[in-house]
Protein backbone atom coordinates (compact mmCIF):
# COMPACT_ATOMS: atom_id res chain seq x y z
CA UNK A 1 0.00 0.00 0.00
CA UNK A 2 2.87 2.14 -0.56
CA UNK A 3 4.67 3.82 -3.51
CA UNK A 4 6.68 1.87 -5.31
CA UNK A 5 9.34 2.76 -7.80
CA UNK A 6 12.77 1.38 -9.22
CA UNK A 7 14.76 2.74 -6.42
CA UNK A 8 17.37 0.05 -4.76
CA UNK A 9 20.28 1.69 -6.93
CA UNK A 10 18.36 5.54 -7.02
CA UNK A 11 18.57 5.58 -3.18
CA UNK A 12 22.21 4.34 -3.00
CA UNK A 13 23.34 7.02 -5.24
CA UNK A 14 21.51 9.30 -3.39
CA UNK A 15 22.55 8.80 -0.19
CA UNK A 16 26.37 8.77 -1.19
CA UNK A 17 25.48 12.50 -2.06
CA UNK A 18 23.74 13.99 0.50
CA UNK A 19 24.26 11.55 3.51
CA UNK A 20 28.25 11.08 2.69
CA UNK A 21 27.43 7.36 3.23
CA UNK A 22 27.65 4.28 0.75
CA UNK A 23 23.61 2.76 1.05
CA UNK A 24 23.38 -1.02 1.47
CA UNK A 25 20.90 -2.94 -0.74
CA UNK A 26 17.76 -1.66 0.95
CA UNK A 27 13.85 -2.19 0.91
CA UNK A 28 11.98 1.21 1.58
CA UNK A 29 8.63 -0.41 -0.35
CA UNK A 30 7.08 -3.33 -1.74
CA UNK A 31 9.67 -3.02 -4.94
CA UNK A 32 12.73 -1.16 -4.07
CA UNK A 33 15.38 -3.98 -5.20
CA UNK A 34 18.90 -4.84 -5.24
CA UNK A 35 20.10 -4.69 -9.09
CA UNK A 36 21.84 -7.94 -9.43
CA UNK A 37 21.74 -8.94 -13.68
CA UNK A 38 21.12 -12.35 -14.44
CA UNK A 39 21.89 -13.80 -17.61
CA UNK A 40 19.51 -14.28 -20.71
CA UNK A 41 19.63 -15.97 -24.19
CA UNK A 42 19.86 -13.50 -26.67
CA UNK A 43 17.63 -12.62 -28.98
CA UNK A 44 13.58 -11.85 -29.18
CA UNK A 45 11.66 -15.16 -29.37
CA UNK A 46 8.63 -15.43 -32.08
CA UNK A 47 5.16 -15.59 -29.66
CA UNK A 48 3.24 -18.63 -29.17
CA UNK A 49 -0.13 -19.17 -30.18
CA UNK A 50 -2.24 -17.46 -27.78
CA UNK A 51 -5.05 -19.23 -25.78
CA UNK A 52 -8.04 -18.30 -26.79
CA UNK A 53 -10.60 -20.82 -25.22
CA UNK A 54 -14.15 -19.99 -23.72
CA UNK A 55 -13.00 -16.20 -25.33
CA UNK A 56 -16.34 -14.16 -26.36
CA UNK A 57 -16.44 -13.21 -29.59
CA UNK A 58 -16.47 -9.35 -28.87
CA UNK A 59 -13.18 -10.07 -27.31
CA UNK A 60 -11.49 -12.66 -29.43
CA UNK A 61 -9.99 -9.29 -31.67
CA UNK A 62 -8.04 -8.82 -28.53
CA UNK A 63 -6.96 -12.45 -27.66
CA UNK A 64 -5.70 -13.27 -31.17
CA UNK A 65 -3.13 -10.43 -31.12
CA UNK A 66 -0.21 -11.96 -32.11
CA UNK A 67 3.07 -10.27 -30.00
CA UNK A 68 5.79 -8.36 -31.66
CA UNK A 69 9.07 -9.05 -29.22
CA UNK A 70 12.16 -6.77 -29.59
CA UNK A 71 15.25 -7.41 -27.83
CA UNK A 72 15.34 -4.10 -24.56
CA UNK A 73 18.16 -3.11 -22.02
CA UNK A 74 20.60 -5.90 -23.44
CA UNK A 75 19.16 -9.25 -22.35
CA UNK A 76 15.01 -8.91 -21.87
CA UNK A 77 12.13 -8.85 -24.65
CA UNK A 78 9.94 -6.23 -24.74
CA UNK A 79 6.39 -5.71 -26.47
CA UNK A 80 2.84 -3.92 -26.09
CA UNK A 81 -0.22 -5.61 -25.43
CA UNK A 82 -3.37 -3.79 -27.05
CA UNK A 83 -6.30 -3.68 -24.27
CA UNK A 84 -9.77 -2.47 -23.99
CA UNK A 85 -10.20 0.71 -22.50
CA UNK A 86 -13.59 -0.67 -20.90
CA UNK A 87 -13.73 -4.30 -20.36
CA UNK A 88 -17.46 -4.07 -20.19
CA UNK A 89 -17.27 -2.04 -23.45
CA UNK A 90 -14.54 -3.47 -25.64
CA UNK A 91 -15.84 -0.85 -28.55
CA UNK A 92 -14.87 2.14 -26.29
CA UNK A 93 -11.87 2.26 -27.25
CA UNK A 94 -8.11 1.10 -26.74
CA UNK A 95 -5.25 0.98 -24.07
CA UNK A 96 -1.89 0.26 -24.62
CA UNK A 97 0.37 -2.62 -21.92
CA UNK A 98 4.16 -2.36 -21.73
CA UNK A 99 5.16 -5.95 -21.01
CA UNK A 100 9.17 -6.99 -20.46
CA UNK A 101 10.24 -10.54 -20.34
CA UNK A 102 12.98 -12.19 -19.34
CA UNK A 103 13.42 -16.08 -20.65
CA UNK A 104 14.29 -19.22 -18.80
CA UNK A 105 18.02 -19.67 -18.72
CA UNK A 106 17.08 -23.43 -18.08
CA UNK A 107 15.84 -25.86 -20.38
CA UNK A 108 12.57 -25.33 -21.48
CA UNK A 109 10.70 -22.65 -19.97
CA UNK A 110 7.93 -24.39 -17.35
CA UNK A 111 5.70 -21.55 -18.29
CA UNK A 112 5.15 -17.54 -18.38
CA UNK A 113 5.49 -15.98 -14.43
CA UNK A 114 3.71 -12.76 -13.87
CA UNK A 115 4.62 -10.18 -11.62
CA UNK A 116 3.57 -7.28 -9.87
CA UNK A 117 5.78 -5.16 -7.42
CA UNK A 118 2.27 -3.39 -5.28
CA UNK A 119 1.41 0.54 -5.36
CA UNK A 120 -0.96 0.74 -6.73
CA UNK A 121 1.23 2.48 -9.45
CA UNK A 122 4.71 0.44 -9.33
CA UNK A 123 6.09 -0.52 -12.74
CA UNK A 124 6.28 -4.15 -13.22
CA UNK A 125 8.54 -3.33 -16.33
CA UNK A 126 11.15 -1.55 -14.06
CA UNK A 127 11.11 -4.35 -10.97
CA UNK A 128 12.17 -7.17 -13.66
CA UNK A 129 14.50 -4.77 -16.04
CA UNK A 130 16.52 -3.21 -12.87
CA UNK A 131 15.66 -5.95 -10.43
CA UNK A 132 15.27 -9.28 -11.20
CA UNK A 133 16.94 -10.95 -9.01
CA UNK A 134 15.86 -9.39 -6.34
CA UNK A 135 11.79 -9.39 -8.08
CA UNK A 136 11.82 -13.54 -8.04
CA UNK A 137 15.31 -15.17 -7.39
CA UNK A 138 17.67 -17.23 -9.15
CA UNK A 139 15.70 -20.54 -8.99
CA UNK A 140 12.61 -19.09 -10.51
CA UNK A 141 14.44 -16.93 -13.52
CA UNK A 142 16.32 -20.27 -14.40
CA UNK A 143 13.34 -22.26 -14.92
CA UNK A 144 10.26 -19.55 -16.08
CA UNK A 145 9.84 -16.93 -18.31
CA UNK A 146 9.82 -14.02 -16.11
CA UNK A 147 7.27 -11.13 -16.90
CA UNK A 148 6.87 -7.62 -16.17
CA UNK A 149 4.30 -5.63 -17.03
CA UNK A 150 3.26 -2.18 -16.56
CA UNK A 151 -0.81 -1.96 -15.20
CA UNK A 152 -2.73 0.61 -17.08
CA UNK A 153 -2.26 3.91 -16.09
CA UNK A 154 1.17 3.01 -14.95
CA UNK A 155 4.68 3.97 -16.47
CA UNK A 156 5.18 2.98 -19.95
CA UNK A 157 1.87 1.73 -20.52
CA UNK A 158 -1.34 4.25 -21.06
CA UNK A 159 -0.88 6.02 -17.91
CA UNK A 160 -2.53 8.62 -15.64
CA UNK A 161 -0.78 11.91 -15.99
CA UNK A 162 -1.63 14.88 -13.43
CA UNK A 163 1.20 17.70 -12.60
CA UNK A 164 4.42 18.59 -14.07
CA UNK A 165 7.56 18.51 -11.35
CA UNK A 166 6.96 22.08 -9.28
CA UNK A 167 3.54 21.48 -9.52
CA UNK A 168 4.23 17.84 -7.57
CA UNK A 169 7.00 19.85 -5.35
CA UNK A 170 4.30 21.93 -4.14
CA UNK A 171 1.72 19.53 -3.92
CA UNK A 172 3.99 17.05 -1.97
CA UNK A 173 6.02 19.19 0.29
CA UNK A 174 4.81 22.69 0.67
CA UNK A 175 3.50 24.16 4.08
CA UNK A 176 -0.37 24.59 4.40
CA UNK A 177 -1.12 27.81 5.86
CA UNK A 178 -3.08 27.65 9.19
CA UNK A 179 -2.73 25.83 12.02
CA UNK A 180 -2.35 22.19 11.48
CA UNK A 181 -6.37 20.72 11.83
CA UNK A 182 -7.98 24.67 11.60
CA UNK A 183 -10.44 25.00 8.56
CA UNK A 184 -7.87 27.06 7.07
CA UNK A 185 -5.66 24.71 7.08
CA UNK A 186 -8.32 22.01 5.96
CA UNK A 187 -9.09 24.46 3.14
CA UNK A 188 -6.25 24.78 1.85
CA UNK A 189 -5.34 20.87 1.68
CA UNK A 190 -8.90 19.96 0.02
CA UNK A 191 -7.74 23.36 -2.58
CA UNK A 192 -4.82 21.58 -3.41
CA UNK A 193 -6.46 18.04 -3.84
CA UNK A 194 -8.75 19.66 -6.38
CA UNK A 195 -6.16 21.48 -8.10
CA UNK A 196 -4.43 17.83 -8.57
CA UNK A 197 -7.45 15.99 -9.17
CA UNK A 198 -8.33 18.33 -12.07
CA UNK A 199 -5.14 18.17 -13.68
CA UNK A 200 -5.47 14.39 -13.61
CA UNK A 201 -8.23 14.94 -15.95
CA UNK A 202 -7.18 17.44 -18.15
CA UNK A 203 -3.77 15.71 -18.70
CA UNK A 204 -5.01 11.73 -18.15
CA UNK A 205 -6.93 11.49 -22.28
CA UNK A 206 -10.09 10.17 -20.78
CA UNK A 207 -9.01 7.21 -18.97
CA UNK A 208 -9.27 7.77 -14.99
CA UNK A 209 -12.71 6.42 -14.92
CA UNK A 210 -11.43 2.60 -15.96
CA UNK A 211 -8.07 2.64 -14.09
CA UNK A 212 -9.63 0.10 -11.75
CA UNK A 213 -8.02 -3.34 -10.20
CA UNK A 214 -11.40 -4.63 -11.48
CA UNK A 215 -9.95 -3.35 -14.82
CA UNK A 216 -6.32 -4.46 -14.62
CA UNK A 217 -7.03 -8.03 -13.13
CA UNK A 218 -8.76 -8.56 -16.71
CA UNK A 219 -5.66 -7.05 -18.34
CA UNK A 220 -3.72 -9.76 -16.78
CA UNK A 221 -6.00 -12.62 -18.18
CA UNK A 222 -5.37 -11.10 -21.60
CA UNK A 223 -1.63 -10.92 -20.77
CA UNK A 224 -1.28 -14.93 -19.88
CA UNK A 225 -3.62 -15.87 -22.82
CA UNK A 226 -1.28 -13.49 -25.69
CA UNK A 227 1.47 -15.27 -24.07
CA UNK A 228 0.16 -18.51 -24.54
CA UNK A 229 -0.48 -19.94 -20.83
CA UNK A 230 -3.82 -22.21 -20.11
CA UNK A 231 -2.91 -21.27 -16.38
CA UNK A 232 -1.57 -17.81 -14.94
CA UNK A 233 1.56 -18.26 -12.62
CA UNK A 234 1.75 -15.13 -10.71
CA UNK A 235 4.00 -13.47 -8.03
CA UNK A 236 2.15 -10.50 -6.58
CA UNK A 237 3.63 -7.97 -3.70
CA UNK A 238 1.64 -5.78 -1.25
CA UNK A 239 -1.15 -4.11 -3.76
CA UNK A 240 -0.22 -6.98 -6.09
CA UNK A 241 -1.90 -9.24 -3.87
CA UNK A 242 -5.29 -7.52 -4.06
CA UNK A 243 -4.85 -7.60 -7.95
CA UNK A 244 -4.10 -11.36 -7.94
CA UNK A 245 -6.80 -12.11 -5.58
CA UNK A 246 -8.92 -10.24 -8.15
CA UNK A 247 -8.06 -12.37 -11.01
CA UNK A 248 -8.54 -15.43 -8.92
CA UNK A 249 -12.27 -14.33 -8.37
CA UNK A 250 -12.82 -13.26 -12.08
CA UNK A 251 -10.98 -16.46 -13.38
CA UNK A 252 -10.40 -19.09 -10.89
CA UNK A 253 -10.60 -21.83 -13.51
CA UNK A 254 -7.68 -19.95 -14.79
CA UNK A 255 -5.67 -20.26 -11.71
CA UNK A 256 -2.71 -21.92 -11.44
CA UNK A 257 0.48 -21.11 -9.17
CA UNK A 258 -0.27 -17.85 -7.25
CA UNK A 259 1.75 -16.62 -4.40
CA UNK A 260 0.38 -13.36 -2.97
CA UNK A 261 2.95 -11.73 -0.71
CA UNK A 262 2.64 -9.28 2.23
CA UNK A 263 -1.37 -9.20 1.63
CA UNK A 264 -4.28 -6.76 1.42
CA UNK A 265 -7.69 -7.56 2.96
CA UNK A 266 -9.56 -7.24 -0.18
CA UNK A 267 -13.00 -6.81 2.14
CA UNK A 268 -12.04 -4.07 4.52
CA UNK A 269 -12.80 -0.42 4.12
CA UNK A 270 -10.66 2.30 2.71
CA UNK A 271 -10.93 3.80 6.36
CA UNK A 272 -10.30 0.34 8.43
CA UNK A 273 -6.82 0.50 5.92
CA UNK A 274 -5.84 3.65 7.21
CA UNK A 275 -6.39 3.01 10.86
CA UNK A 276 -5.06 -0.61 10.46
CA UNK A 277 -1.73 0.96 8.64
CA UNK A 278 -1.36 3.60 11.12
CA UNK A 279 -1.20 1.26 14.16
CA UNK A 280 1.21 -0.81 12.16
CA UNK A 281 3.82 1.55 11.31
CA UNK A 282 3.47 2.99 15.41
CA UNK A 283 4.54 -0.95 15.78
CA UNK A 284 7.40 -0.53 13.30
CA UNK A 285 8.67 3.14 14.33
CA UNK A 286 8.90 1.40 18.12
CA UNK A 287 10.69 -1.65 16.80
CA UNK A 288 13.12 0.45 15.21
CA UNK A 289 13.46 2.73 18.08
CA UNK A 290 14.35 -0.42 20.16
CA UNK A 291 16.78 -1.35 18.46
CA UNK A 292 17.86 2.28 17.80
CA UNK A 293 18.77 2.63 21.35
CA UNK A 294 20.98 -0.16 21.87
CA UNK A 295 23.41 1.82 19.05
CA UNK A 296 25.80 4.21 20.40
CA UNK A 297 24.86 6.36 17.12
CA UNK A 298 21.18 6.96 18.17
CA UNK A 299 19.55 10.51 19.03
CA UNK A 300 17.67 9.05 21.46
CA UNK A 301 18.24 8.34 25.43
CA UNK A 302 16.45 6.80 27.91
CA UNK A 303 13.16 4.45 28.09
CA UNK A 304 11.87 3.63 24.74
CA UNK A 305 8.55 5.43 25.55
CA UNK A 306 10.73 8.63 26.62
CA UNK A 307 12.38 8.47 23.48
CA UNK A 308 9.17 7.74 21.44
CA UNK A 309 8.02 10.58 23.24
CA UNK A 310 11.38 12.85 21.96
CA UNK A 311 10.38 12.08 18.69
CA UNK A 312 7.22 13.12 19.42
CA UNK A 313 8.46 16.43 20.45
CA UNK A 314 10.71 16.68 16.97
CA UNK A 315 7.68 16.28 15.05
CA UNK A 316 5.65 19.02 16.72
CA UNK A 317 9.01 21.49 16.40
CA UNK A 318 9.22 21.04 12.88
CA UNK A 319 5.44 21.31 12.83
CA UNK A 320 5.76 24.70 14.32
CA UNK A 321 9.21 25.54 12.67
CA UNK A 322 10.08 23.41 9.35
CA UNK A 323 13.64 23.37 8.96
CA UNK A 324 15.05 24.42 5.46
CA UNK A 325 16.99 22.39 3.52
CA UNK A 326 20.00 22.71 1.05
CA UNK A 327 17.96 22.60 -1.95
CA UNK A 328 15.75 25.26 -0.30
CA UNK A 329 12.39 23.21 0.28
CA UNK A 330 10.66 22.96 4.09
CA UNK A 331 10.96 20.01 5.87
CA UNK A 332 7.41 20.41 7.97
CA UNK A 333 6.39 17.27 10.23
CA UNK A 334 4.14 15.47 7.41
CA UNK A 335 7.54 15.37 4.98
CA UNK A 336 9.09 13.94 8.05
CA UNK A 337 6.90 11.69 8.37
CA UNK A 338 6.93 10.96 5.45
CA UNK A 339 10.70 9.85 5.45
CA UNK A 340 9.87 8.01 8.44
CA UNK A 341 7.41 5.62 6.61
CA UNK A 342 9.67 5.18 3.39
CA UNK A 343 12.39 3.69 5.95
CA UNK A 344 10.59 1.71 8.32
CA UNK A 345 9.16 -1.33 5.10
CA UNK A 346 12.77 -2.76 5.74
CA UNK A 347 15.29 -2.97 8.47
CA UNK A 348 18.03 -2.38 6.36
CA UNK A 349 16.67 1.00 6.09
CA UNK A 350 17.09 1.88 10.04
CA UNK A 351 20.37 3.15 9.97
CA UNK A 352 19.29 5.68 7.80
CA UNK A 353 16.36 6.91 9.35
CA UNK A 354 19.03 7.21 12.55
CA UNK A 355 21.17 9.28 10.60
CA UNK A 356 17.98 11.23 9.10
CA UNK A 357 16.99 12.14 12.58
CA UNK A 358 20.29 12.73 13.95
CA UNK A 359 20.63 15.53 11.21
CA UNK A 360 17.26 16.96 11.76
CA UNK A 361 17.70 17.30 15.41
CA UNK A 362 20.64 19.43 14.46
CA UNK A 363 18.43 21.43 11.92
CA UNK A 364 19.71 19.83 8.96
CA UNK A 365 16.67 17.92 7.23
CA UNK A 366 18.77 17.11 4.07
CA UNK A 367 18.86 13.25 5.05
CA UNK A 368 15.03 12.94 5.43
CA UNK A 369 14.44 14.71 2.35
CA UNK A 370 16.76 12.00 0.69
CA UNK A 371 13.89 9.22 2.29
CA UNK A 372 11.05 11.53 1.28
CA UNK A 373 12.03 11.81 -1.91
CA UNK A 374 12.40 7.97 -2.32
CA UNK A 375 8.89 7.44 -1.03
CA UNK A 376 7.48 10.24 -3.50
CA UNK A 377 9.67 8.76 -6.74
CA UNK A 378 12.07 11.91 -6.89
CA UNK A 379 15.84 12.45 -7.83
CA UNK A 380 17.05 15.64 -8.39
CA UNK A 381 14.28 17.94 -9.09
CA UNK A 382 12.76 15.44 -11.26
CA UNK A 383 10.23 12.99 -11.14
CA UNK A 384 11.38 9.18 -12.30
CA UNK A 385 7.64 7.96 -12.62
CA UNK A 386 3.99 8.43 -11.99
CA UNK A 387 3.08 6.30 -9.15
CA UNK A 388 1.87 9.16 -6.76
CA UNK A 389 -0.53 9.68 -10.09
CA UNK A 390 -1.62 5.63 -10.41
CA UNK A 391 -1.52 5.53 -6.42
CA UNK A 392 -4.49 8.04 -6.25
CA UNK A 393 -6.25 6.90 -9.50
CA UNK A 394 -6.67 3.44 -8.52
CA UNK A 395 -7.27 4.05 -4.77
CA UNK A 396 -9.72 6.57 -5.30
CA UNK A 397 -11.85 3.93 -8.02
CA UNK A 398 -11.47 0.68 -5.52
CA UNK A 399 -12.59 2.30 -2.21
CA UNK A 400 -15.84 2.90 -2.22
CA UNK A 401 -16.72 6.64 0.43
CA UNK A 402 -16.63 6.00 3.61
CA UNK A 403 -19.75 8.17 5.04
CA UNK A 404 -20.44 7.09 8.52
CA UNK A 405 -19.27 10.16 11.45
CA UNK A 406 -19.00 7.26 13.82
CA UNK A 407 -16.95 4.81 12.33
CA UNK A 408 -14.50 7.82 11.28
CA UNK A 409 -14.44 9.16 15.10
CA UNK A 410 -14.10 5.75 16.43
CA UNK A 411 -11.30 4.99 13.94
CA UNK A 412 -9.70 9.04 15.08
CA UNK A 413 -10.28 7.49 18.38
CA UNK A 414 -7.97 3.99 17.92
CA UNK A 415 -5.03 5.64 16.39
CA UNK A 416 -4.41 8.51 18.75
CA UNK A 417 -4.60 4.90 21.41
CA UNK A 418 -3.03 2.94 19.44
CA UNK A 419 -0.40 5.38 17.69
CA UNK A 420 -0.22 7.96 19.22
CA UNK A 421 2.97 9.31 17.43
CA UNK A 422 1.98 8.92 14.14
CA UNK A 423 -1.78 9.98 15.00
CA UNK A 424 -1.69 13.71 14.50
CA UNK A 425 -0.02 13.49 11.21
CA UNK A 426 -2.29 10.88 10.21
CA UNK A 427 -5.35 12.25 8.96
CA UNK A 428 -6.81 15.63 6.86
CA UNK A 429 -9.32 15.92 3.85
CA UNK A 430 -9.77 13.07 1.70
CA UNK A 431 -8.23 13.39 -1.69
CA UNK A 432 -10.66 11.00 -2.95
CA UNK A 433 -13.59 13.16 -2.28
CA UNK A 434 -12.81 15.36 -4.76
CA UNK A 435 -12.12 12.77 -7.62
CA UNK A 436 -13.36 13.38 -10.92
CA UNK A 437 -15.15 10.13 -11.01
CA UNK A 438 -17.21 8.13 -8.06
CA UNK A 439 -15.56 4.60 -7.44
CA UNK A 440 -16.70 1.50 -8.72
CA UNK A 441 -14.48 -0.69 -6.58
CA UNK A 442 -16.07 -2.87 -4.12
CA UNK A 443 -14.99 -4.10 -0.86
CA UNK A 444 -15.52 -7.75 0.60
CA UNK A 445 -14.11 -10.98 0.67
CA UNK A 446 -12.81 -13.13 -2.09
CA UNK A 447 -13.06 -16.95 -1.93
CA UNK A 448 -12.00 -17.63 -5.51
CA UNK A 449 -14.25 -21.37 -5.18
CA UNK A 450 -12.36 -23.75 -7.08
CA UNK A 451 -8.99 -21.89 -7.49
CA UNK A 452 -6.10 -24.49 -7.20
CA UNK A 453 -3.85 -23.87 -4.17
CA UNK A 454 -3.18 -20.21 -3.36
CA UNK A 455 -0.13 -18.79 -1.33
CA UNK A 456 -0.41 -16.18 1.12
CA UNK A 457 2.51 -14.79 2.68
CA UNK A 458 2.53 -12.66 5.87
CA UNK A 459 5.30 -10.86 7.92
CA UNK A 460 4.21 -10.21 11.60
CA UNK A 461 5.44 -7.11 12.26
CA UNK A 462 5.13 -5.59 8.45
CA UNK A 463 3.54 -2.02 8.81
CA UNK A 464 2.17 -1.65 5.22
CA UNK A 465 0.35 -4.72 5.07
CA UNK A 466 -0.07 -5.76 8.15
CA UNK A 467 -0.19 -9.50 9.43
CA UNK A 468 -3.57 -9.49 10.19
CA UNK A 469 -4.59 -8.87 6.36
CA UNK A 470 -2.32 -11.92 5.15
CA UNK A 471 -4.09 -14.54 8.05
CA UNK A 472 -7.82 -13.01 6.72
CA UNK A 473 -7.07 -13.15 3.01
CA UNK A 474 -5.84 -16.88 3.36
CA UNK A 475 -8.69 -17.40 5.39
CA UNK A 476 -11.26 -15.92 2.66
CA UNK A 477 -9.45 -17.99 -0.22
CA UNK A 478 -11.10 -20.96 -0.70
CA UNK A 479 -7.53 -22.69 -1.78
CA UNK A 480 -5.83 -20.32 0.53
CA UNK A 481 -2.67 -21.21 2.33
CA UNK A 482 -0.71 -19.33 4.82
CA UNK A 483 3.17 -19.22 5.12
CA UNK A 484 4.00 -16.93 8.36
CA UNK A 485 7.35 -15.16 8.37
CA UNK A 486 8.19 -13.95 12.21
CA UNK A 487 10.14 -10.74 11.76
CA UNK A 488 10.08 -7.17 10.70
CA UNK A 489 9.65 -5.62 7.37
CA UNK A 490 6.95 -5.43 4.19
CA UNK A 491 6.77 -8.43 2.56
CA UNK A 492 8.37 -12.21 3.07
CA UNK A 493 9.82 -13.95 -0.12
CA UNK A 494 13.37 -13.57 -1.23
CA UNK A 495 14.42 -11.83 2.43
CA UNK A 496 16.94 -14.20 3.43
CA UNK A 497 14.60 -16.69 5.48
CA UNK A 498 15.04 -20.20 3.81
CA UNK A 499 12.23 -21.25 5.35
CA UNK A 500 9.55 -18.96 3.77
CA UNK A 501 12.18 -18.89 0.00
CA UNK A 502 11.50 -22.72 -0.02
CA UNK A 503 8.47 -23.13 0.22
CA UNK A 504 7.74 -20.79 -2.44
CA UNK A 505 10.20 -21.91 -4.96
CA UNK A 506 9.13 -25.60 -4.16
CA UNK A 507 5.36 -25.03 -5.36
CA UNK A 508 6.38 -22.75 -8.39
CA UNK A 509 9.03 -25.55 -9.32
CA UNK A 510 7.31 -28.55 -8.29
CA UNK A 511 3.75 -27.14 -7.13
CA UNK A 512 4.62 -28.86 -3.83
CA UNK A 513 1.94 -26.83 -1.03
CA UNK A 514 2.38 -26.89 2.05
CA UNK A 515 0.93 -29.37 4.35
CA UNK A 516 -1.39 -26.71 6.12
CA UNK A 517 -0.23 -23.20 7.10
CA UNK A 518 3.67 -22.94 7.70
CA UNK A 519 5.13 -20.52 10.24
CA UNK A 520 8.78 -19.45 9.36
CA UNK A 521 10.69 -18.64 12.43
Amino acid sequence: MSHTSSAGRRLRRALAAVAGVAAASVVLSGCLYAMIPETSPSGPSSSVAPDTDGVSGDLLPFYEQELEWTTCAGEFDCTMVTAPLDWADPTAGEIELSVIRHRATEGAALGSLLTNPGGPGGSGVDLIRESLSFAVGADLSARYDVIGFDPRGVGESTAVACLDAAEMDAYLYDIRPGQRGSAEWEAALTAANEEFADACEINSDGILEFITTDQSARDMDLIRAVLGDPKLNYLGYSYGTFLGATYAKLYPDKVGRLVLDGAIDPSVSGLDVSTTQAVGFESALRAYMESCLADNACPFRGTLDEAMSDLSTLLASVDRAPLQSSDGRMLGADSLVTAIVAALYSQDSWSYLTRALSDTLEGNPDVAFVLADFYNGREAGEYLDNSTEAFRAYNCMDYPADTSEADAAASEALIAEQAPTIAPYWSGPDPCEVWPYAPTGVREPIAAEGAAPILVIGTTNDPATPYEWSVSLAEQLSSGVLITRVGEGHTGFNKGNACVDDAVVSFFLDDVVPDGDLRCE
